[in-house]
């Protein structure tokens, strides 16, 4: 069940975006860089919440995944790696984002992370967006290569304790 993620999620989806990055993601990225990314980079973006833009899927009685989409200017990041809200995009001429997308690790390989991307570029559509982008993580790229998107360029953040952290930049027209 995908629902809109609420404010009382938060604990619980900061445990669970270190559990998924933790468990998912050690075939492409160095402990260090993940711990890094999940201090720096990753984590709830509450502006997504406060637009009603950010979902979980809840299954057998747990979350299991959380995501959403954006449309506002930042690319990637949690709270932490922004200082100020975001302005808006606009439809006409702006790519929607898909945002802060993590599955945990017991549901991974289940189809929630299509669910919940098809929710997503539904949802941007009716708000009249016809492009998505991302920034994908390297474990992601090969899901949302499946689901049509294309790299456009490769990113490598340097975090501020020195890690660089491999980001792709991706798109989708619809």
């Amino acid at each position: 069940m995908v629902r809109p993620a609420t404010f009382s999620d938060i604990s619980y989806l900061r445990q669970m975006i270190a559990l998924s990055v933790r468990g998912l993601s050690t075939n492409y990225y160095t402990d260090a860089q993940i711990e890094s990314a999940i201090k720096y980079i990753f984590g709830v973006d509450t502006q997504l919440i406060i637009d009603g833009t950010y979902y979980v899927v809840e299954k057998e009685g747990v979350i299991a995944a959380c995501g959403g989409w954006s449309k506002r200017n930042t690319l990637y990041g949690g709270d932490q790696h922004k200082e100020v809200e975001d302005p808006l995009l606009d439809p006409v001429t702006d790519a929607a984002r898909i945002r802060a997308f993590f599955v945990h690790p017991d549901f991974a390989r289940q189809g929630i992370g299509r669910v919940l991307i098809t929710a997503c570029e539904d949802a941007a559509r009716a708000n009249g967006f016809t492009v998505m982008e991302l920034g994908a993580t390297l474990p992601g790229v090969p899901l949302y290569e499946a689901m049509g998107y294309t790299a456009l360029e490769r990113l490598d953040p340097v975090l501020p304790d020195g890690e660089v952290l491999g980001v792709v930049r991706m798109r989708k027209v619809f």
